[in-house]
């Protein structure tokens, strides 16, 4: 399996790329959030990847970070949603807008991406809950770090819904402490 590329990039045509690696050259396909972020032509680049053999191909598929390999792997587990539909979807909305929709358990948003209609955003959400979801990246201006998250998972321990423990979150401070953010996050929902 072909873990990762690094070479040169030669090519870039939206959503496909050849990259020279010491003389062969590797068509891959990115989601646009990895061609954004791209070197120009004839500089290095170094992409992770995920390599699917079908009957009549092997495709090779590139991204600039982990966290975009793995959250495309998730949804190419999904039955009824391909390597082409998880790219899309990649494209559509980053990693922590994705987890937040699905935290937030917000089909809407889902839609608004080329390809998903209203029954595969409601699987993906079913789908992912709990594979994705609170504790990656950014969620809606609060920025996780380990009291955030122990926040979080305190409130839901108390019987909140994600959903709810998240619209508390946002109410607590940047930098608060677990205890004191814990005590802010009720009282919030004390008042919702």
């Amino acid at each position: 399996m072909i873990g990762r590329l690094s070479g040169t990039l030669v090519e870039k045509n939206p959503p496909h790329l050849l990259v020279d690696c010491h003389g062969v050259g590797y068509e891959v396909d990115v989601p646009m959030s990895t061609f954004y972020n791209l070197p120009g032509l004839g500089e290095k680049v170094l992409l992770l990847t995920h390599l699917t053999v079908r009957e009549d191909a092997h495709l090779l598929y590139g991204f600039g970070s982990a966290e975009e390999r793995n959250v495309f792997k998730q949804l190419i587990k999904i039955s009824g949603i391909g390597a082409r539909t998880a790219l899309s979807i990649l494209s559509g909305m980053s990693v922590s807008d994705l987890a937040q929709a699905i935290t937030l358990q917000e089909a809407g948003r889902l839609t608004r991406v080329p390809g998903i209609g209203k029954k595969t955003a409601e699987r993906l959400l079913l789908e992912l809950k709990g594979k994705l979801g609170a504790d990656l990246g950014a969620i809606g201006g609060v920025v996780h770090n380990g009291a955030t998250s122990d926040i979080l998972n305190a409130l839901i321990a108390l019987g909140y819904s994600d959903k709810e423990a998240m619209l508390a979150l946002k109410q607590v401070p940047a930098g608060a402490g677990v205890s004191d953010g814990i005590k802010l996050a009720l009282k919030a929902l004390s008042k919702a």
